[in-house]
């Protein structure tokens, strides 16, 4: 998952991008309203975690102005314990879920994982084509019963190509969805990456991966 983390506190903001990227997400971070408000309305993200007292423009009111666009993405809110009204407030606003601080990261993980869940119609935490399995909550990858050893970055990558299968992923979506920042597009990153991963999978699911010449590549169910 590409998530945008807008906090303030600089030691929070350290705290949940680390926790989150050694959990294998891509971690985007703001302090300041009116740059995490551009980032969220310029940039594709599974979620967004905000905290609602920002510098510049306020969190509510960056919620208010994305669902007022129909901006769907999934909000997390971050509040005080005390302020209960702020935490009414977002969600009539359509924040959709809100967590209290202090708060552990795996907490926070699974919340996230419920909500861009929740949002794409998935009842399960697990891809699956033919003999290939991918759990999403545990991050176990299987051919049959053999686990596969996948690296942080292999994972996303996989995972991201599974959620779209038979769309075609252009090596810019790729590389801003899965390394989450600028890139050549000429680097060979992702098809190194690519190769790696259809080696550890097998011929038969490694040949569900298709390199859509000039353009980047797609998932096709066995």
């Amino acid at each position: 998952m590409k998530v945008l983390v807008v906090e303030d506190e600089k030691r929070i903001a350290s705290f949940i991008k680390k926790g989150l990227e050694e959990l294998g997400f891509v971690v985007d971070c703001s302090a300041e309203g009116n740059e995490a408000y551009a980032l969220a309305t310029t940039q594709q993200y599974d979620a967004i975690v905000l905290d609602i007292m920002l510098p510049g423009r306020d969190g509510l009111s960056i919620l208010q102005q994305l669902r007022k666009q129909a901006n769907a993405v999934p909000v997390l809110l971050l509040t005080a314990r005390s302020e209960l009204g702020e935490r009414i407030e977002g969600l009539n606003l359509g924040a959709d879920d809100y967590m209290t601080k202090p708060f552990y990261v795996e907490e926070l993980a699974a919340r996230l994982h419920a909500l861009a869940r929740r949002v794409s119609g998935e009842r399960l935490s697990i891809l699956q084509a033919g003999e290939l399995t991918v759990n999403l909550i545990t991050r176990e990858v299987k051919l049959g019963e053999t686990p596969l050893r996948l690296t942080v970055r292999e994972f996303n990558l996989l995972e991201y190509l599974m959620r779209s299968p038979g769309r075609v992923l252009t090596r810019t979506q790729i590389l801003e969805h899965v390394w989450g920042y600028d890139f050549d597009i000429e680097t060979n990153l992702i098809d190194v990456h690519i190769q790696r991963m259809r080696k550890k999978l097998g011929q038969e699911a490694a040949a569900c991966i298709e390199t859509v010449r000039g353009v980047g590549y797609r998932f096709v169910r066995p």
